[in-house]
């Protein structure tokens, strides 16, 4: 027989707010009485056509105002958080230039130029080992020890007068660049259901976009205006207030407030543990180690793999567009200098930050339309192929238009942005959704490992064809790109999360029995 779950009450403290209520295939509340101690009875038996159907509905509670308002403060940490990161991330960038004017310190550009290709080389890996380790940790207290940690490393930056110390702690501070992001993944995993997660995903992505507002104001102003140690120190001792607020105001999951899960991912047990329960004995689930659960949920995916490489293939069109536009624009439109270039490509970020927002709420819309009865994952690739196409036909239109048009040329940037951070967004998501909530900071590193791989890719190697074939070559690679990238999504319009392949599978495993019962 096909039971709903019991929910167990919430704590004293909150009983009196947060009641959960049940969702069922339909959307409708599902009736079931109390047995007057705050637990649910179980339901009686469905018919076989609507069991399946509830079984493969996602159940979620019913939020109340005070789980609302604390998600939202769990929200608004981890994109400050976050935020927070991109600023200890780029002081260097806008403290590098004043750090040459001081004579002091008798630097040059290669110098400097050292310093910043010591960075991405840590970054990318640890990006990978942290979200692959990071899986066995608290999440809300890595991102805050994370931020915390490379606010001093760019406090003890200032205090640096040679190349040896400068090189040392810029790698420091790249290695542990590289917690944040899966850290943010796995608590919007357990704080957003499916239906919902696109919207807030993409809102959370906004951080990169605050973070790179940020670091010019807040790193270049203190730089030029108090001296180049002031460009390090200031945004060491913002990451160092933020990082104490996200470890005050970011919690794991709801569970560890008292409240029930927003979706509920439940477990398929093996013949044997079934057997063992109706015995009465204990039955354990085996805790996988680090390495198991790399392999097994995330390097034995091909899904994982597909995503990844479409991953790939999208930061080369992005890093191929950040590195190289302004390039474009003056040799070969004619544009005056690389200030006028630069302020014809200043619409890439705004229009990312309009399109990664859109492309979650849409996502979700998709999702929500077909009634949890598509694959979630699908859904999103769906929106992910759609703005490839837009990707591709931005980038055509960017090669027609002449350098006369600059207000046209400024707001086709716009939209290459606006297609651009869509899929860059809701990959990373696909790719937390196709595996279970332990796996995710897993995923998101190897994913973002990748990504990383893409990126370079961008760099010698696009600017040897730049340099052999000509711009046509390079606008030909990055449509051939996103033609690879599409080839790859197509396997995996329809494809079911997690959530609900487990939820699937259990349906099937609780009708066998129940066959076999009448048999």
């Amino acid at each position: 027989m096909l039971h709903q779950p019991i929910i167990a009450p919430p704590p004293p403290a909150l009983s009196q707010h947060h009641h959960p209520q049940r969702i069922n295939a339909a959307g409708q509340p599902s009736e079931q009485p109390s047995d007057g101690k705050g637990h649910q009875e179980p339901a009686p038996q469905q018919p076989q056509q609507q069991q399946g159907a509830s079984a493969q509905a996602v159940e979620q509670p019913q939020y109340s105002g005070q789980f609302i308002r604390r998600r939202l403060l769990v929200f608004i940490g981890i994109v400050i958080g976050y935020s927070s990161y991109y600023l200890t991330r780029n002081s260097l960038t806008y403290t590098a230039p004043v750090m040459v004017a001081d004579p002091k310190l008798g630097m040059d550009i290669t110098q400097v130029g050292a310093m910043t290709s010591i960075f991405p080389i840590a970054y990318g890996m640890s990006k990978f080992v942290s979200g692959v380790l990071g899986a066995k940790f608290s999440p809300a207290v890595l991102l805050a020890g994370g931020l915390m940690s490379t606010a001093l490393i760019n406090i003890a930056f200032g205090f640096g007068t040679s190349l040896a110390w400068f090189c040392f702690f810029w790698a420091l501070n790249g290695t542990l660049q590289g917690v944040g992001g899966p850290c943010c993944a796995r608590i919007l995993t357990t704080w957003f259901a499916s239906k919902e997660r696109g919207t807030y995903w993409g809102m959370w992505n906004i951080a990169h976009n605050l973070g790179g507002f940020a670091a010019p104001l807040v790193a270049g102003g203190f730089a030029k205006s108090m001296g180049w140690q002031w460009g390090m120190w200031a945004p060491g001792i913002i990451g160092l207030i933020v990082g104490t607020f996200v470890l005050i105001a970011c919690k794991d999951k709801p569970q560890d407030l008292g409240y029930p899960p927003v979706e509920e991912v439940k477990e398929v047990k093996s013949k044997e543990q079934i057997e063992k329960e109706k015995k009465g004995e204990k039955v354990e689930q085996p805790k996988q180690s680090i390495w198991a659960a790399l392999v097994q949920n995330v390097l034995k995916n091909p899904f994982i793999w597909g995503m990844a490489l479409t991953y790939f293939m999208i930061y080369v069109v992005r890093q191929g567009v950040t590195s190289w536009f302004v390039f474009y624009l003056i040799k070969a439109k004619g544009v005056e200098d690389a200030a006028q270039a630069g302020l014809r490509v200043s619409g890439l970020e705004l229009g990312g930050l309009c399109g990664s927002l859109l492309a979650g709420k849409l996502s979700d819309y998709l999702i929500s339309k077909s009634g949890g009865r598509e694959g979630t994952v699908g859904k999103r690739v769906q929106v992910v192929m759609l703005y490839t196409v837009g990707i591709a036909a931005a980038l055509v239109c960017f090669q027609a238009v002449p350098a006369s048009m600059s207000a046209l040329q400024w707001l086709n940037v716009f939209m290459i942005g606006f297609f651009l951070y869509g899929p860059q967004m809701l990959i990373g998501l696909c790719g937390a959704e196709l595996v279970g909530p332990d796996s995710v900071g897993a995923s998101e590193g190897f994913l973002g490992w990748i990504a990383y791989l893409g990126a370079a890719n961008a760099g010698i190697p696009l600017s040897i064809i730049v340099k052999d074939y000509g711009w046509s070559a390079y606008f030909s690679t990055l449509l051939a790109a996103c033609g690879l990238a599409l080839v790859l999504l197509w396997p995996m319009m329809k494809l079911p999360s997690q959530v609900q392949r487990v939820a699937r599978r259990k349906a099937r495993m609780e009708l066998e029995e129940k066959n076999a019962k009448q048999e």
